[in-house]
């Protein structure tokens, strides 16, 4: 039984090329595995020490916030999150920018 996804297994498997091998990429043995190091070992030796230190640096990724948002999960009408959805790109951030707007309009006190 094949997975279930947007994939379409049946024209993949209609094509001449599924199933002839990969003769560029081989299937890996036990005995490749066995071969294998770490890129730590074995990037100073192809590249030298310098190149391969940057290259084996962890790269920064999202910068930091003072504020950083906090994952939950909401249940919304379907008519709510259409409409916000319907916005396009960025509908999560108007949804907390309309949020915000409730709480300014009817903060306790």
């Amino acid at each position: 039984m094949k997975p279930t996804s947007k994939i379409d297994w049946d024209f993949i498997d209609s094509h001449p090329m599924a199933d002839k091998p990969d003769e560029d990429s081989p299937e890996l043995t036990t005995d490749d595995f066995a071969r294998m190091r770490p890129a730590s070992e074995v990037l100073p030796e192809i590249f030298g020490e310098t190149m391969a230190s940057g290259m084996l640096k962890p790269k920064g990724g999202r910068p930091r916030t003072d504020n950083p948002k906090v994952f939950t999960g909401i249940r919304l009408d379907p008519d709510v999150l259409d409409a916000f959805r319907a916005t396009g790109k960025g509908w999560q951030t108007r949804i907390n920018a309309a949020l915000k707007e409730w709480l300014r309009d009817h903060a306790a006190g």
